[in-house]
């Protein structure tokens, strides 16, 4: 008889600062360098500015310390995916881990991967967007590839390779990235502290709490209490979307060291790092620039604007750089936890079968390859952006379901071993739900163009689901009768 090969396992073999790494380098991507302007143009003064970051702030640490308790009870790869099929069943685990393949993780990995190549056109301008390498018209659509999607495609394609060759390979870059980053963003507050402009900051606090908002041309809308509440929930799409992916590090807890203890830990200091450095920012955009040069960066550049004025002319190419070291870093987190997940829904058999297995260096390989060629084809397709507006909404309604599933475990699993439990239980992550809900309620009311899309693809899942089980089913009598 032919002994059965032993099956590699998932190594342990991250710590509490490679985790705490993790959840950092996967939200600070080109986020804090752009969507403060889009803000700006919803609520337009100073106050409310740094209002909607330190509310996102609020959310976003709040959740964290709350899937500390999720994480200890569940120390094994695949996080919120798992959290939400032990809280509720494997339909709504299945639909998240959909969404999360669909456009959630490969969505992002192709935004961050085209930041990249944006910026980097600043330092090389053939790269740019603006040269195009082929071109066509397919029926009425006019599809185009450019040299900066060629080089998102290359970059993430390089970082999957990477790890594809084992966990130490894939945490050596995001460690010396992130801290990279860190130090130039600590820099940029710092030196935009030093270089800050008096009258201007005076001009900008002045009416802190004067909600409008403002134009491209410069002219100035007032809103009402209902519009105002649709600019706040409006302007936090693009800081959530900056605050995302920081539950990155929950999908590979599988290969952390201790991870009842490292992953809560990580979950919160990388969330607070990241908030303190998304309010700092800002407070400095608004010492250095106005608020209507904040509104009307060039391509909603705001950073290389605000650089600009603390380093001179050299501060585009310092901004570029930044950036393109962000979101390189950035990336290589998305790219090696969402692996992860799919590996776990491949073991409860909704999944592609080979997502299931591990290659020698002990990581899914498969799972790797298959994300990058979703989010290689999100790249070329130019469609990105609009996907990520519209899952703002879903990926807040996942968190909701799984925050309030701290309150069912309580119930389902009383006697459930919990080494740690939810900062602030019942209040804080109650206050999230009430939080998350308002927002997701405020943007199909204003702007049904966020979410509508969003829902859309969550719900094609759910044919796909009952399709999954089917095949599985019959594929296991198959195997059964051979």
């Amino acid at each position: 008889m032919t002994p059965t090969p032993v099956q590699p396992k998932l190594k342990h073999e991250l710590g509490l600062l490679d985790g705490t790494m993790l959840v950092s380098g996967s939200m600070i991507g080109s986020g804090i360098f752009i969507v403060s302007a889009d803000i700006t143009r919803n609520v337009g003064s100073a106050g409310w500015l740094i209002a909607v970051w330190l509310i996102t702030g609020f959310m976003t640490i709040t959740a964290a310390v709350s899937y500390g308790e999720l994480s200890a009870m569940f120390p094994k790869a695949g996080g919120q995916y798992v959290y939400l099929k032990e809280s509720y069943n494997k339909l709504i685990a299945f639909l998240y881990g959909w969404s999360f393949f669909a456009v959630i993780q490969t969505g992002t990995i192709a935004a961050v991967g085209v930041a990249f190549s944006k910026f980097t056109a600043y330092l090389i301008p053939a790269v740019g967007d603006d040269n195009i390498l082929f071109s066509t018209m397919i029926g009425s659509w006019h599809f185009t590839i450019s040299a900066a999607q060629c080089v998102s495609i290359v970059v993430i394609l390089l970082l999957t390779f990477i790890n594809t060759k084992g966990v130490k390979s894939g945490k050596l870059i995001q460690n010396t990235f992130t801290i990279t980053k860190l130090l130039s963003l600590f820099g940029l507050i710092i030196f935009g502290f030093i270089a800050l402009k008096g009258d201007v900051w005076h001009a900008n606090w002045a009416n802190v709490w004067d909600m409008h908002k403002l134009n491209p041309d410069g002219a100035v809308v007032t809103l009402t209490i209902a519009t105002a509440l649709g600019a706040i929930a409006a302007s936090m799409v693009g800081s959530i979307f900056s605050s995302d992916s920081w539950n990155n590090v929950t999908f590979i807890a599988g290969e952390m060291h201790n991870p009842k203890r490292n992953v809560g830990l990580s979950l919160f200091l990388g969330t607070l790092i990241v908030t303190i450095i998304y309010i700092s920012a800002n407070v400095v955009y608004t010492g250095v620039l106005s608020m209507h040069d904040i509104a009307t960066a060039d391509h909603d550049r705001v950073a290389v604007a605000a650089s600009h004025v603390i380093f001179g002319n050299i501060g585009t190419k310092i901004i570029a750089i930044m950036i393109m070291i962000s979101t390189f870093g950035c990336n290589n987190g998305l790219i090696m936890a969402g692996a992860r997940v799919y590996h776990t829904m491949a073991k409860d058999g909704l999944f592609f079968k080979k997502t299931g297995t591990l290659n020698k260096f002990a990581v899914p390989e498969f799972g790797l390859w298959i994300q990058a060629v979703v989010a290689g084809i999100l790249c070329l397709s130019g469609s990105y952006g609009d996907l990520l507006n519209m899952i703002s909404l879903v990926v807040v309604i996942f968190y909701i379901l799984t925050i309030a599933g701290i309150y069912i475990l309580r119930i389902k699993q009383p006697n459930a071993e919990r080494p740690y439990k939810a900062f602030g239980y019942p209040v804080l992550p109650a206050i999230y739900i009430v939080l998350g809900l308002a927002f997701c309620i405020l943007l199909l009311i204003y702007k049904p163009e966020y979410s509508r899309g969003g829902l859309y693809i969550v719900l094609a899942g759910i044919p796909i689901y009952y399709i999954a089980k089917r095949y599985l089913k019959n594929d296991d009598q198959e195997n059964v009768v051979s």
